[in-house]
């Protein structure tokens, strides 16, 4: 995990206050120069997009059982407020716009949130972005929603449990907070680095650092810190022959858990 020495500095709505951010300047530079990628279907990195329609499949799935709503409706999660901390370039917050659900975005990459906001007024979708922290989101943002999602950001940031704590601060209780990334393993080393990075490049090079994946058990101890309780988990796998993403029950590479508030 990245040191202390690591942490930046944002300013909140009063300019005279500072507040010590949970980022890491070069993961947000890493993700600035692949904000542009994320969103083409035919691209370099087009096994994204499949693998965040698996996964968004899981989470509405599994938001709509939480809050008893009918899956099967053409907008299942109309009403349902979201935030989304790390959205990156939008994909899960359109997913989820798309499905009826009031949608908050925020990421700490400046070009990402303006390729999110490009994408959307493309898609005709009304999801809210904004760049900043959830540091600042947390403080200045009044608003408690139904549903935090975390998705792949755990795994970038210096203080891990911080992040998990201040999702569960933005979380209405009886609301839900999803949390997904990649378990620290060896086949998780040699699945999601070696393969995806340096073998079939649906990742570019040095996109994770295998150090700061972390454990299920260790999500689940950080969330029980932060007042919520594990309600759901699923692992993700690739198949190379069907090129595609489906849940599995083993947790050892992708994984996800939900937890109430």
């Amino acid at each position: 995990m990245l040191n202390k020495s690591n942490l930046k500095y944002l300013n909140t709505s009063d300019e005279n206050t500072a507040i010590e951010a949970n980022i890491n300047e070069a993961e947000i530079e890493k993700f600035d120069a692949l904000a542009e990628s994320w969103w083409d279907p035919n691209g370099r990195y087009k096994t994204v997009l499949e693998f965040n329609r698996a996964r968004v499949t899981f989470f509405i799935a599994n938001i709509c059982n939480h809050f008893d709503l009918d899956v099967n409706k053409l907008t299942p999660l109309k009403g349902v407020t979201i935030i989304d901390v790390g959205c990156g370039g939008g994909l899960v917050c359109e997913a989820l716009a798309k499905a009826g659900a009031n949608v908050v975005g925020i990421d700490v990459s400046e070009m990402s949130i303006e390729v999110a906001k490009r994408h959307a007024l493309k898609s005709a979708l009304p999801i809210t972005y904004r760049h900043e922290s959830v540091e600042k989101t947390s403080i200045n943002d009044t608003n408690r929603y139904d549903v935090v999602i975390n998705a792949e950001v755990i795994e970038h940031v210096p203080n891990q449990s911080e992040l998990v704590n201040q999702c569960s601060q933005l979380c209405k209780p009886g609301g839900c907070v999803v949390m997904a990334t990649l378990n620290r393993t060896v086949k998780s080393f040699l699945v999601g680095i070696v393969g995806a990075e340096y073998i079939m490049r649906y990742l570019p090079r040095g996109t994770h650092s295998w150090q700061d994946f972390v454990t299920p058990d260790e999500l689940n101890s950080m969330a029980n810190k932060a007042n919520l309780k594990r309600i759901a988990q699923t692992g993700m796998s690739y198949s190379l022959l069907t090129k595609s993403w489906r849940k599995t029950a083993d947790l050892s590479v992708n994984f996800i858990q939900l937890y109430q508030k």
